[in-house]
């Protein structure tokens, strides 16, 4: 079982405030990717959201609580969902 946490934002809300929030927000998910909890990260092309999968929910609600794009308002809401991993690497 992983764990899929997704962003939605505003394009205008990204287009305005990513560029000042990244540096802190990509020390983050390096935390916890260090950490093994984070395991792929991305926003989606559109600029409309982004995703992360975890390996406990425990990790990705922690991440999300602290994470500079949440804590800024650049994140308008977020959830995230129990997800079945079909085809897994080695």
């Amino acid at each position: 079982m992983k764990y899929v946490l997704v962003y939605e934002t505003d394009p205008d809300e990204v287009a305005a405030k990513a560029a000042e929030l990244f540096p802190a927000h990509q020390a983050r998910w390096h935390e916890f990717r260090e950490s093994g909890s984070l395991l792929l990260i991305g926003p989606f092309t559109d600029r409309t959201g982004a995703m992360a999968v975890f390996t406990t929910r425990t990790a990705a609600e922690e991440f999300a609580a602290g994470d500079p794009f949440v804590l800024h308002g650049l994140v308008r809401n977020w959830h995230i969902r129990e997800w079945l991993e079909a085809i897994a690497t080695p």
